[in-house]
């Protein structure tokens, strides 16, 4: 009887260690694999909500951290009608 509780407790183990091996493997942060299965990968698991996101690039005036949690924001264009001062040296748009 404990040779079998022994077998089952060990195909439970290696059950239990195969299938988080599996779990964890993620193919788009997998370096060894082609950069076509790795986009194909990772645009797999976005949502169409974060695909569309990360197509956008929204003002810095109206970034913050909610809005790009939010809304999955891409970029973000610092330029364009905003300055990160109203008189912005060459060093203020480097900060």
């Amino acid at each position: 009887m404990a040779r079998v509780s022994l077998s089952l407790a060990a195909m439970l183990l290696v059950w239990w260690w195969v299938a988080m091996v599996k779990a964890e493997y993620i193919k788009y942060k997998d370096p060894q694999q082609p950069v076509a299965v790795r986009v194909g990968d990772l645009l797999g698991r976005m949502t169409l909500q974060e695909k569309i996101g990360q197509m956008v690039q929204i003002d810095r005036s109206v970034a913050n951290v909610n809005t790009l949690k939010t809304y999955s924001i891409g970029s973000v264009l610092s330029g364009g009608g905003s300055a990160p001062l109203p008189e912005a040296s060459a060093e203020d748009w480097l900060t």
